[in-house]
């Protein structure tokens, strides 16, 4: 160790730290705890730490970070992927006695405060996320002047393109280290497998030192359960968690089965709460907390309360579906048992898990032709570059397929497009081969992941641990026999047709479009907000597309029959009675087709007559139009539209339900009813079948 490094690193003082950090007077270091922050403590030192989640690599740059600080050297720079993640660590550092700010997205008002703080000297660690160092005026103020000692990469797996949680801009990091001399290193994470610390090591530098624990997790009792069937699933939490002790996470794949799984679970008494990215990041605070505190049985969450999630104590964590890799299963089910003797990880596996999984590995990337469009678009654009909305009504693209192409292309060596404020523009540099042998690379790799993951679910009760550390590069010799007895598997009827029922009664939302989209639409020269007057109001629809519920019906009669069953009509009779639109609508509509002209009219008719109202004809199509889920992003879906619609004649002038068998942008509502309001209808109500998803 050399001179400065051990004026810097004092035993002593490092365990004060340890012990006022923790809350614990009696804490002592754990195993490599010491030694990575002496590590770290050495001038320009490179770092990566790969330790199991729990084992406190918080502490170690937390307490690096005031022994620089005491010994007159810079604040520290810590580089975090998530919100949640910063919010426990911004409390971390403050129990130690550090002057922690963060500049993010949900903080705007305190960006001028934290710059003259920067400025003063005043502050001990600045958390960002990647994200900021794409951000010119950041790295221009704030960043600059910051003068860091110290460099912190949190969940550095993110670096690497064979992450589970590959973040484009994390590879900003290592071209910020290497510009910044004499600038200590700390990278850490809990989920490195060899290659993705060979991929650290080619971003971070060759210097890189690597000090590497235990993956093993003796307090954690893993089980797979494979459950097909939606209903039986929810049967089996419901049946399952009340007997759990403590609170804990319950993962899902999407937004939409985080909120079903909660609401299903409310019903049954139990206090589960939906925590999505969707959310806003006060209501996301206020679920930790709630968490944290042990207000509540379970969070049911997408991947955005995942890594650095702090809660020693959490009982159990459960997945209700399948995650796409060992990685990402290895890093979410950690969150369990860090400060217990025991508590659960519990894999349900369910029938449409293979087709989001399958829908996210085929996303990760934009295709060559997608980019092909792209590049030759900004071209043959303007000199001054294209912006989003413009490249958006040009291109047949996704909104974030397009957000992602757009970003992944600009951080190639060397870039073919470059960002001039709000415009993107075409540069000289031709796309290299290198970029498609990568993409073609992890797309093979995630597929076998996937796969991977299909024969986890599969293993025997007390063959999981050692199956996951295996797959991580570890040594599964470690592993010992489950500390708690397997879960029953096993969920009675009646519960299973309980739930059954369940998802044959949810409410779902068809929220009303506000906006024409950037442009407008050329035909009918609509453009801005929508007036209120013109504005569809908020819908329904009888079931999700994907779910076991309503959703089976509606697809045999779509693809199969040729007609709508009459249960779907009773169905829909008693959404309408819970939903009580107002004013009551006084005749029934519908969405034209010419692919299948006469379906959704006979159904609206029946359903009509079981209301006791009129049913009129009111719309027509006047022009063939592309499929609208052949459209791919807002303003091509609401283009395709312009024009196709028109009114048959003089029509009723009260409250109309609208109702059509598919929603999922939401645009041919939002033309229909402009149209209808606009030819003197009253307030239209729309009422879908199904709901195929809410593209953006």
């Amino acid at each position: 160790m050399s001179v400065m490094a051990s004026v810097i690193f004092q035993h002593t003082r490092a365990l004060e730290l340890l012990r006022a950090g923790s809350g614990n007077a009696d804490a002592q270091f754990r195993d490599g705890q010491l030694e990575a922050i002496q590590a770290v403590c050495e001038p320009s030192s490179r770092v990566l730490v790969v330790q199991k989640t729990g084992w406190g690599k918080s502490f170690v740059y937390f307490i690096a970070t005031k022994l620089l600080r005491e010994a007159g050297r810079g604040p520290a720079l810590l580089i975090s992927p998530l919100l949640a993640l910063m919010r426990n660590q911004m409390a971390a550092a403050e129990r130690m006695g550090l002057v922690a700010r963060t500049v993010n997205s949900t903080n705007l008002d305190q960006w001028q405060e934290v710059e003259e703080q920067v400025s003063s000297g005043a502050i001990d660690i600045l958390l960002i996320s990647p994200e900021r160092l794409n951000a010119p005026a950041f790295v221009r103020g704030p960043l600059a002047q910051l003068n860091p000692s110290l460099v912190v990469i949190d969940e550095a797996h993110c670096i690497s393109d064979w992450g589970h949680d590959f973040r484009p801009d994390y590879r900003r990091v290592g071209r910020l280290v290497r510009t910044l001399p004499n600038v200590s290193l700390l990278a850490t994470t809990a989920t490195a497998s060899n290659r993705v610390m060979a991929d650290l090591q080619r971003e971070l530098g060759p210097d890189l030192t690597v000090q590497r624990g235990d993956l093993h997790r003796p307090s954690l009792t893993l089980q797979s359960l494979r459950i097909p069937s939606q209903p039986a699933r929810l049967a089996w939490l419901a049946q399952t968690l009340p007997g759990l002790e403590g609170s804990g996470i319950i993962y899902a794949l999407t937004t939409r089965d985080a909120v079903l799984v909660a609401e299903w679970l409310q019903t049954c008494g139990i206090d589960a709460r939906a925590y999505t990215g969707a959310m806003d990041s006060g209501d996301r605070e206020r679920l930790e907390e709630a968490l944290i505190a042990n207000q509540c049985k379970a969070l049911v969450a997408t991947t955005a309360l995942g890594m650095g999630y702090d809660k020693p104590d959490l009982g159990f964590v459960i997945h209700y579906q399948v995650p796409g890799s060992v990685v990402a299963y290895y890093q979410q089910v950690g969150r369990a048992g860090r400060a217990l003797p025991s508590a659960y990880g519990v894999l349900l596996s369910g029938e449409e898990e293979l087709a989001i999984t399958d829908w996210f590995i085929r996303s990760a990337f934009p295709t060559r032709d997608q980019v092909e469009r792209l590049l030759e678009a900004l071209e043959h654009g303007p000199e001054e570059g294209c912006t989003e909305a413009e490249l958006l009504a040009q291109l047949n693209l996704p909104k974030g397929r397009l957000l992602q192409a757009l970003k992944i292309l600009s951080l190639e060596t060397p870039a073919p497009i470059g960002k001039q404020g709000s415009r993107w523009q075409r540069l000289p540099a031709a796309l290299q081969p290198a970029f498609w042998q990568r993409v073609e690379r992890l797309t093979v790799l995630r597929d076998a992941e996937a796969h991977q993951m299909q024969a986890y679910v599969d293993l025997s009760f007390g063959e999981h641990m050692a199956f996951l550390i295996e797959a991580l590069d570890g040594d599964p010799s470690t592993v010992g026999p489950p500390t708690l007895p397997p879960l029953p598997e096993t969920v009675p009827d009646d519960l299973a047709r309980e739930a059954a029922s369940f998802l044959r009664r949810l409410r779902i939302t068809i929220d009303p479009r506000k906006q024409w989209p950037s442009g407008g639409l050329p035909i009918n020269g609509l453009k801005g907000r929508i007036p209120s007057n013109r504005l569809a109001e908020p819908g329904k629809a009888l079931s999700f597309w994907s779910d076991a519920g309503w959703a089976e019906l509606v697809k045999l009669g779509k693809y199969q029959t040729g007609h709508f069953d009459e249960a779907l009509v009773e169905g829909c009779m008693r959404l309408i009675q819970q939903w009580r639109p107002a004013p009551p609508p006084e005749w029934v509509t519908c969405i034209p087709s010419r692919r299948h002209p006469t379906l959704v009219p006979a159904f609206a008719a029946q359903l009509a007559a079981a209301l006791g109202l009129p049913f009129v004809p009111a719309l027509e199509k006047v022009r063939d139009t592309a499929q609208q889920k052949a459209m791919e992003n807002s303003t091509q879906q609401a283009r395709n539209l312009d024009g196709s619609l028109a009114i048959t004649g003089p029509i009723p002038t009260g409250p109309c339900l609208l109702v059509d068998d598919m929603v999922d942008s939401r645009w041919t509502y939002t033309v229909a009813a402009w149209l209808l309001r606009e030819h003197g209808a009253g307030p239209v109500f729309p009422l879908a079948l199904a709901q195929t998803g809410q593209s953006d």
